[in-house]
């Protein structure tokens, strides 16, 4: 059976897309078609651990310059709110991802947006709600 991606996304007869399918052709470079699947794409990376896919994806106004995550924690799911388009190029989704860190149950619920630029969007900042 194949890996399913861990953003969640669903198929048609509503069973979870495997990662090969979903998020894992954009991991090896394949743009996003919208900020909602580069958002997916994000997360997934977060899940994997994917620091330089982080990193490639945040626009460089706002990108930092190293990353490191959080070990030990436990992605429980992303659940995307809302996505708008605002833009020509620019982009909002609003999520809720869950994670579990030393035993505490988290939600990040984040309004982010998001720009394209020579044909990829980009993240580029988050306000948490």
């Amino acid at each position: 059976m194949a890996t399913p991606c861990p953003c969640g996304r669903t198929g048609p007869k509503g069973q979870v897309q495997a990662l090969d399918d979903c998020c894992g052709p954009l991991h090896a470079g394949q743009p996003a078609p919208d900020a909602e699947r580069l958002m997916r794409s994000r997360y997934s990376a977060f899940v994997q651990g994917d620091v330089p896919y982080l990193l490639a994806t945040w626009h460089s106004t706002q990108r930092p310059a190293e990353l490191t995550l959080e070990t030990g924690g436990k992605w429980l799911g992303l659940d995307i709110k809302q996505h708008r388009v605002t833009g020509a190029d620019t982009a909002e989704v609003e999520f809720v991802a869950r994670f579990r860190v030393g035993g505490k149950a988290v939600r990040q619920h984040e309004r982010s947006r998001f720009v394209r630029e020579d044909g990829r969007w980009l993240y580029v900042d988050g306000d948490v709600l």
